[in-house]
């Protein structure tokens, strides 16, 4: 249970106290509980949109991306607009690990958001409101296994949380948590489910690839980003198969 509670507290904002001392192996333990947290998230985010199923459809997109924001603390957009800043044009890994660390946005962070947030709502927005509701927890459980996928690699920044959930990352978690998220996908969705899931893992394992060739691993900035980039194309499956 404490590990389910380390994940939440991660990727939520959700504040409360822990009854135990949290030790740097347990955020790695924590991984296999990525995709409860993620149905829990997008149970939330279908609940909102069948509670505002009566607005039009462009208002109820724009709550649910908001309710989004106000769950996780932008955290993944954060790390996908970081990324962007750092990931454009060829640098050292030295000079993109700077720029990531930089708090400050710079044109591509705010470009890169402006049309992450663009292409979700048109996908969200595209779908039929009879299987909105399950998409919204697909995808959420999806994108967060997929970071713990991305766990799997070496760790490339200094510091930061993220730098215990990969040190301690375990190969069975990570499958076992894939396993139950492709279990999911098929209660949801059926055999087409499955196919969604497979087709949209794609993307992901190659950006993993592409921050492994760029920066030698990940940092929780890719991982925030493998998250955004996992959601858009488990969205965009998901329009093309149901």
């Amino acid at each position: 249970m404490n590990y389910f509670l380390i994940a939440l507290k991660f990727l939520t904002t959700l504040n409360f106290k822990l009854s135990k001392e949290i030790k740097e192996k347990d955020y790695g333990r924590s991984l296999l509980y990525f995709p409860f947290v993620g149905i829990l998230i997008g149970g939330i985010l279908s609940v909102i949109s069948l509670i505002f199923n009566f607005l039009p459809q462009t208002v109820l997109v724009a709550i649910i991306l908001l309710t989004s924001a106000i769950i996780t603390g932008a955290l993944h957009l954060d790390g996908f607009a970081d990324t962007c800043d750092g990931f454009y044009g060829s640098k050292s890994k030295e000079e993109i690990l700077r720029i990531m660390h930089d708090s400050r946005i710079g044109v591509m962070a705010a470009v890169g958001l402006f049309l992450l947030l663009l292409l979700k709502f048109s996908l969200i927005i595209s779908l039929p409101k009879y299987i909105l509701w399950r998409a919204l927890i697909m995808i959420c459980c999806f994108s967060r296994w997929v970071q713990t996928l991305g766990c799997l690699v070496s760790y490339a920044g200094n510091e930061g949380k993220a730098k215990f959930f990969i040190k301690y990352a375990r190969k069975k978690d990570v499958v076992l948590s894939g396993i139950f998220t492709i279990f999911f996908s098929f209660i949801l969705f059926g055999l087409k489910g499955i196919v969604i899931f497979l087709f949209s893992s794609l993307p992901a394992l190659l950006f993993i690839h592409y921050a492994k060739f760029k920066i030698g691993g990940m940092t929780g900035d890719t991982i925030g980003a493998v998250n955004e980039i996992s959601e858009l194309s488990n969205l965009l499956f998901i329009l093309i198969w149901t």
